[in-house]
């Protein structure tokens, strides 16, 4: 386990740098750097959805799961060469989705986000795991990044859609649908 912070301000970050998990410095505007905050933005959302009280246990079970998996993306991208979301993870999201999706009605019309607290929560961890799926493909662009983690961003964004979905539905809810104006 590595170094825990006992100082939380440490003024090696006012010029601008910050470190990564090797040691290395790179600028705040760094590419890496903005996909390290928008898997952390993901996570803080999800924590979101989370604090809402009623939510169906699976659903409540693999958001957890989810945020311990967002912490070990953050750590691939703190550390470059480091290696922790595999297939499995992808897999395992899938089958998470595809069981959640069994209990749905199929989709005929775009949905809005919105519903009801928990699926609007859900909806905003959905829209911030793209942008954290966007930043890591930015990544990959630049570096080596393991295939496997904007691979499961992208699944994950799918995941939060059929939550965000069961969501609206629970205790008699209903989704948002967008109405086509004509």
């Amino acid at each position: 386990m590595g170094h825990r912070l006992s100082k939380i301000y440490t003024r090696t970050g006012d010029t601008g740098t910050t470190g990564l998990a090797d040691g290395n410095r790179i600028a705040k505007t760094d590419v890496r750097l903005e996909a390290i905050g928008a898997v952390d933005e993901a996570n803080s959302t999800i924590g979101l959805t989370l604090a809402e009280p009623a939510l169906p246990e699976a659903v409540r079970a693999s958001l957890t799961r989810i945020q311990h998996e967002l912490f070990e993306i953050g750590a691939e991208l703190a550390l470059p060469g480091y290696l922790a979301i595999r297939p499995a993870h992808v897999a395992q999201l899938e089958a998470d989705l595809d069981a959640l999706n069994a209990q749905l009605p199929p989709l005929k019309e775009f949905v809005l986000p919105g519903g009801n607290r928990a699926a609007a929560a859900c909806h905003l961890a959905r829209a911030t795991a793209r942008r954290a799926e966007r930043r890591a493909w930015a990544v990959a662009a630049a570096a080596d990044v393991n295939a496997d983690l904007p691979r499961y961003l992208n699944r994950l964004s799918d995941y939060l859609f059929v939550a965000a979905r069961v969501l609206a539905r629970a205790e008699g809810g209903a989704e948002a649908l967008w109405l086509r104006q004509e």
